[in-house]
Protein backbone atom coordinates (compact mmCIF):
# COMPACT_ATOMS: atom_id res chain seq x y z
CA UNK A 1 0.00 0.00 0.00
CA UNK A 2 1.56 3.87 -1.03
CA UNK A 3 0.31 6.67 0.43
CA UNK A 4 0.69 9.17 -2.11
CA UNK A 5 0.68 13.11 -0.95
CA UNK A 6 -0.06 15.89 -3.62
CA UNK A 7 0.38 19.28 -1.75
CA UNK A 8 -1.20 21.88 -3.64
CA UNK A 9 -1.05 25.91 -3.27
CA UNK A 10 -4.84 25.10 -1.88
CA UNK A 11 -5.32 21.65 -0.44
CA UNK A 12 -3.34 18.00 0.06
CA UNK A 13 -4.28 15.70 -1.13
CA UNK A 14 -4.08 11.78 0.89
CA UNK A 15 -4.46 9.10 -1.25
CA UNK A 16 -4.34 5.17 -0.30
CA UNK A 17 -3.11 3.26 -3.76
CA UNK A 18 -2.72 -0.37 -4.03
CA UNK A 19 0.03 -1.28 -6.57
CA UNK A 20 1.45 -4.26 -8.01
CA UNK A 21 2.13 -5.82 -11.10
CA UNK A 22 -1.75 -6.20 -11.69
CA UNK A 23 -2.00 -2.40 -11.73
CA UNK A 24 -2.84 0.30 -9.36
CA UNK A 25 -6.57 1.24 -7.75
CA UNK A 26 -6.92 4.00 -5.40
CA UNK A 27 -8.68 2.70 -2.08
CA UNK A 28 -9.50 5.95 -0.51
CA UNK A 29 -8.68 9.79 -1.10
CA UNK A 30 -8.42 12.52 1.66
CA UNK A 31 -8.50 16.33 1.26
CA UNK A 32 -7.33 18.94 3.73
CA UNK A 33 -6.33 22.81 3.27
CA UNK A 34 -2.77 23.53 2.56
CA UNK A 35 -1.34 25.20 5.52
CA UNK A 36 2.73 25.00 5.38
CA UNK A 37 2.18 25.56 9.82
CA UNK A 38 0.09 22.41 10.36
CA UNK A 39 2.98 19.86 12.02
CA UNK A 40 2.97 16.13 11.32
CA UNK A 41 1.57 15.37 14.46
CA UNK A 42 -1.41 17.49 13.14
CA UNK A 43 -1.73 15.60 10.11
CA UNK A 44 -1.03 12.07 12.19
CA UNK A 45 -4.16 12.85 14.29
CA UNK A 46 -6.40 13.56 11.07
CA UNK A 47 -4.95 10.70 8.59
CA UNK A 48 -5.44 8.05 11.24
CA UNK A 49 -8.84 8.61 11.97
CA UNK A 50 -9.59 8.93 8.28
CA UNK A 51 -7.50 5.95 7.48
CA UNK A 52 -9.84 3.84 10.48
CA UNK A 53 -12.83 5.19 8.89
CA UNK A 54 -11.98 3.31 5.51
CA UNK A 55 -11.22 0.09 7.27
CA UNK A 56 -7.31 0.56 7.36
CA UNK A 57 -4.13 1.46 9.78
CA UNK A 58 -1.22 3.37 9.74
CA UNK A 59 0.45 -0.43 9.35
CA UNK A 60 -1.31 -0.74 6.26
CA UNK A 61 1.16 1.75 4.27
CA UNK A 62 4.23 0.08 3.28
CA UNK A 63 5.61 3.69 1.23
CA UNK A 64 4.85 7.51 1.25
CA UNK A 65 5.65 9.60 -1.97
CA UNK A 66 5.40 12.77 -2.26
CA UNK A 67 4.87 15.95 -5.07
CA UNK A 68 4.83 19.23 -3.61
CA UNK A 69 4.37 23.01 -4.99
CA UNK A 70 4.67 24.27 -1.69
CA UNK A 71 8.37 23.96 -0.08
CA UNK A 72 7.24 24.80 2.99
CA UNK A 73 4.91 22.36 3.92
CA UNK A 74 7.17 19.87 2.73
CA UNK A 75 9.15 18.93 6.35
CA UNK A 76 6.37 18.33 8.22
CA UNK A 77 5.16 15.82 5.56
CA UNK A 78 8.72 13.83 5.11
CA UNK A 79 8.56 13.76 9.56
CA UNK A 80 5.10 12.49 9.18
CA UNK A 81 5.92 9.88 6.87
CA UNK A 82 9.17 8.76 9.42
CA UNK A 83 7.53 9.11 12.69
CA UNK A 84 4.12 7.35 12.04
CA UNK A 85 4.83 5.41 8.96
CA UNK A 86 8.10 4.98 9.73
CA UNK A 87 9.91 5.09 6.00
CA UNK A 88 11.61 7.98 4.17
CA UNK A 89 9.04 9.78 1.68
CA UNK A 90 9.92 10.20 -1.57
CA UNK A 91 10.06 13.22 -3.17
CA UNK A 92 9.22 13.43 -6.68
CA UNK A 93 11.58 15.11 -9.03
CA UNK A 94 13.84 14.40 -6.52
CA UNK A 95 16.55 10.37 -6.51
CA UNK A 96 15.50 8.15 -7.05
CA UNK A 97 12.29 9.17 -8.03
CA UNK A 98 13.70 11.74 -11.36
CA UNK A 99 11.10 12.41 -13.77
CA UNK A 100 12.29 10.20 -16.73
CA UNK A 101 11.37 12.56 -19.29
CA UNK A 102 12.79 15.49 -21.03
CA UNK A 103 12.13 19.12 -19.80
CA UNK A 104 12.10 20.97 -23.33
CA UNK A 105 11.94 24.29 -21.58
CA UNK A 106 14.14 27.38 -20.85
CA UNK A 107 13.81 26.48 -17.05
CA UNK A 108 13.19 23.03 -16.37
CA UNK A 109 13.83 23.87 -12.47
CA UNK A 110 10.96 26.43 -12.50
CA UNK A 111 8.61 23.68 -13.58
CA UNK A 112 5.87 22.72 -10.70
CA UNK A 113 6.10 19.30 -9.32
CA UNK A 114 2.29 18.32 -10.34
CA UNK A 115 2.88 19.84 -14.07
CA UNK A 116 6.26 16.96 -14.43
CA UNK A 117 3.92 14.19 -12.87
CA UNK A 118 0.55 15.01 -14.79
CA UNK A 119 2.81 14.32 -17.88
CA UNK A 120 3.94 11.55 -16.90
CA UNK A 121 0.76 9.85 -15.80
CA UNK A 122 -1.27 11.54 -19.16
CA UNK A 123 1.19 9.66 -21.74
CA UNK A 124 1.32 6.02 -19.73
CA UNK A 125 -2.80 6.50 -19.82
CA UNK A 126 -2.60 8.50 -23.43
CA UNK A 127 -0.26 7.89 -25.91
CA UNK A 128 0.91 10.57 -29.13
CA UNK A 129 0.92 14.57 -28.31
CA UNK A 130 -0.97 15.71 -25.95
CA UNK A 131 -2.66 18.80 -24.17
CA UNK A 132 -3.04 18.46 -20.22
CA UNK A 133 -4.86 20.89 -18.57
CA UNK A 134 -4.93 21.46 -14.64
CA UNK A 135 -8.15 23.04 -13.16
CA UNK A 136 -6.77 24.01 -9.57
CA UNK A 137 -5.36 26.92 -7.79
CA UNK A 138 -3.78 28.35 -11.23
CA UNK A 139 -5.49 26.60 -14.25
CA UNK A 140 -2.33 25.56 -16.18
CA UNK A 141 -2.21 24.41 -19.77
CA UNK A 142 0.56 22.14 -20.92
CA UNK A 143 1.79 20.32 -23.83
CA UNK A 144 3.83 17.09 -24.40
CA UNK A 145 4.54 15.47 -27.17
CA UNK A 146 4.71 12.60 -28.44
CA UNK A 147 7.53 10.89 -27.08
CA UNK A 148 6.64 11.98 -23.67
CA UNK A 149 9.18 15.22 -23.41
CA UNK A 150 7.31 18.04 -21.47
CA UNK A 151 7.47 21.13 -24.28
CA UNK A 152 6.13 24.26 -22.26
CA UNK A 153 2.32 25.43 -21.51
CA UNK A 154 0.19 28.45 -20.10
CA UNK A 155 -0.40 29.35 -16.27
CA UNK A 156 -3.31 31.55 -16.25
CA UNK A 157 -5.68 32.49 -12.53
CA UNK A 158 -8.16 29.49 -11.61
CA UNK A 159 -11.90 30.30 -11.62
CA UNK A 160 -11.59 30.39 -7.72
CA UNK A 161 -9.44 33.20 -7.60
CA UNK A 162 -10.66 35.23 -11.03
CA UNK A 163 -13.87 34.95 -8.30
CA UNK A 164 -12.24 36.07 -5.10
CA UNK A 165 -10.33 39.05 -7.21
CA UNK A 166 -13.95 40.16 -8.40
CA UNK A 167 -15.48 39.54 -5.21
CA UNK A 168 -12.53 41.75 -3.16
CA UNK A 169 -12.02 44.13 -5.77
CA UNK A 170 -15.96 45.31 -6.11
CA UNK A 171 -17.59 46.31 -3.24
CA UNK A 172 -21.46 45.46 -4.30
CA UNK A 173 -20.79 42.34 -5.72
CA UNK A 174 -21.97 39.07 -3.42
CA UNK A 175 -19.70 35.90 -3.38
CA UNK A 176 -21.32 33.06 -5.52
CA UNK A 177 -20.87 29.24 -5.96
CA UNK A 178 -19.78 28.49 -9.71
CA UNK A 179 -22.29 26.48 -10.68
CA UNK A 180 -23.17 24.67 -14.11
CA UNK A 181 -26.41 26.39 -16.28
CA UNK A 182 -29.20 24.21 -16.13
CA UNK A 183 -32.03 24.51 -18.61
CA UNK A 184 -31.80 26.82 -21.61
CA UNK A 185 -28.49 28.23 -22.00
CA UNK A 186 -28.40 32.26 -22.20
CA UNK A 187 -25.23 34.40 -22.18
CA UNK A 188 -27.63 37.73 -21.38
CA UNK A 189 -28.00 37.61 -17.70
CA UNK A 190 -31.50 39.06 -16.07
CA UNK A 191 -29.44 39.54 -12.47
CA UNK A 192 -26.46 40.37 -10.72
CA UNK A 193 -25.83 36.81 -9.77
CA UNK A 194 -26.52 34.97 -13.31
CA UNK A 195 -24.64 37.90 -15.09
CA UNK A 196 -21.60 37.24 -12.23
CA UNK A 197 -22.15 33.13 -13.17
CA UNK A 198 -22.18 34.02 -16.91
CA UNK A 199 -18.50 35.82 -16.39
CA UNK A 200 -17.07 33.36 -14.78
CA UNK A 201 -18.63 30.21 -15.95
CA UNK A 202 -18.23 30.76 -20.01
CA UNK A 203 -15.64 33.71 -19.99
CA UNK A 204 -13.58 30.09 -18.62
CA UNK A 205 -15.18 27.86 -21.35
CA UNK A 206 -14.12 30.29 -23.86
CA UNK A 207 -10.99 30.92 -22.63
CA UNK A 208 -10.32 27.02 -22.61
CA UNK A 209 -11.28 26.48 -25.86
CA UNK A 210 -9.30 29.66 -26.89
CA UNK A 211 -6.40 28.67 -25.75
CA UNK A 212 -6.38 25.37 -26.76
CA UNK A 213 -7.14 25.87 -30.30
CA UNK A 214 -4.17 27.97 -30.57
CA UNK A 215 -2.24 25.27 -28.97
CA UNK A 216 -3.38 22.89 -31.61
CA UNK A 217 -2.38 25.02 -34.71
CA UNK A 218 1.26 25.61 -33.36
CA UNK A 219 1.65 21.87 -32.53
CA UNK A 220 0.48 21.04 -36.01
CA UNK A 221 -0.21 17.30 -35.16
CA UNK A 222 -3.17 15.53 -33.93
CA UNK A 223 -3.45 16.32 -30.14
CA UNK A 224 -5.57 14.49 -27.39
CA UNK A 225 -7.11 17.12 -24.50
CA UNK A 226 -6.71 15.61 -20.88
CA UNK A 227 -7.89 17.44 -18.14
CA UNK A 228 -8.00 16.82 -14.31
CA UNK A 229 -8.28 18.79 -10.88
CA UNK A 230 -11.53 18.69 -9.41
CA UNK A 231 -13.28 21.52 -11.42
CA UNK A 232 -12.83 19.50 -14.44
CA UNK A 233 -16.21 18.11 -14.65
CA UNK A 234 -17.80 21.39 -13.95
CA UNK A 235 -17.02 22.18 -17.62
CA UNK A 236 -17.50 19.02 -19.26
CA UNK A 237 -20.99 19.03 -19.96
CA UNK A 238 -20.63 22.44 -22.03
CA UNK A 239 -17.91 22.02 -24.17
CA UNK A 240 -16.42 18.89 -26.21
CA UNK A 241 -12.62 20.66 -25.17
CA UNK A 242 -12.05 17.55 -23.76
CA UNK A 243 -11.18 14.10 -24.98
CA UNK A 244 -10.93 12.44 -21.25
CA UNK A 245 -10.91 13.27 -17.82
CA UNK A 246 -8.76 12.07 -15.64
CA UNK A 247 -9.72 13.24 -11.51
CA UNK A 248 -6.75 11.72 -10.02
CA UNK A 249 -4.26 12.41 -12.52
CA UNK A 250 -1.51 13.33 -10.24
CA UNK A 251 -1.99 10.67 -7.36
CA UNK A 252 -1.61 7.83 -10.44
CA UNK A 253 1.37 10.19 -12.04
CA UNK A 254 2.81 9.44 -8.16
CA UNK A 255 2.21 5.98 -7.82
CA UNK A 256 3.50 5.27 -11.26
CA UNK A 257 6.58 7.01 -10.42
CA UNK A 258 7.15 4.99 -7.40
CA UNK A 259 6.25 1.82 -9.37
CA UNK A 260 9.48 2.24 -11.73
CA UNK A 261 11.72 2.39 -8.82
CA UNK A 262 10.74 -0.59 -6.92
CA UNK A 263 8.03 -2.50 -8.88
CA UNK A 264 10.58 -2.72 -12.07
CA UNK A 265 13.61 -3.33 -9.42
Amino acid sequence: MLLAVDAGNTNIVFALVATGAGGREIKARWRIATDPRRTADEYAVWLSQLLALEGFSRDDVEAVVISTVVPRALHNLQVLASKYFRTDALVAGRAPLEWGLALDVDEPQNLGADRAVNTIAAHALHPGDLIVIDFGTATTVDHSDYTGAYKGGIIAPGINLSLDALVNAAAKLPRIAIEAPVGPVSVIGRNTVDQMNIGIYWGYIAMIEGLVARMKQEVGRPVKVVATGGLATLFERHTDVFDAIEPDLTIQGLAIMWERVHIAA
